[in-house]
């Protein structure tokens, strides 16, 4: 199944895998990420009176997506369609286009470093999770 070109499955399989690996990264790094942010658990979870918010999980699985789609884009465009060509235009994208700015943003808010770290961390990680599932779904 196509879309503009691109296989829609393995979009949506890149994305998935960008999701589920977002999840393990913050789960492994939650305490370090809430410190590095100056949260607790309860900025985190809520007071236990009111059920957490869905949104973020939302504009997550959103945002994985619109990455999944630009990266098989990306790759279909310059010819980078095995593993190792995948993952390097996923390393360049997010050097980039993610790592520059979101330092920027960081810095200008304040944010301390390992914020900035722990957070594109999370990133590279994401963008090799699709750029692997890309290669073997295609695009």
């Amino acid at each position: 199944m196509a879309f503009a070109g691109l296989n829609i499955l393995g979009v949506i399989a890149a994305a998935i895998a960008g999701f589920a690996v977002g999840a393990a990264y913050y789960m492994a790094l939650g305490k370090q990420w809430m410190a590095a942010a100056g949260l607790t658990e309860k900025d985190v979870k809520g007071d236990g009176a009111k059920t957490p918010s869905p949104a973020p999980f939302i504009v997550a699985g959103v945002t994985n997506l619109l990455l999944a789609t630009m990266l098989a884009g990306l790759a279909g465009h310059i010819g980078a369609l095995e593993m190792r060509p995948m993952l390097i235009s996923a390393v360049f994208v997010w050097l980039g286009f993610m790592v520059g700015p979101m330092a920027t943003n960081y810095a200008f808010q304040g944010r301390p470093a390992r914020l900035t770290i722990i957070d594109a961390g999370h990133w590279l990680a994401v963008l090799l999770a699709q750029g692997i599932a890309l290669s073997l779904f295609g695009i």
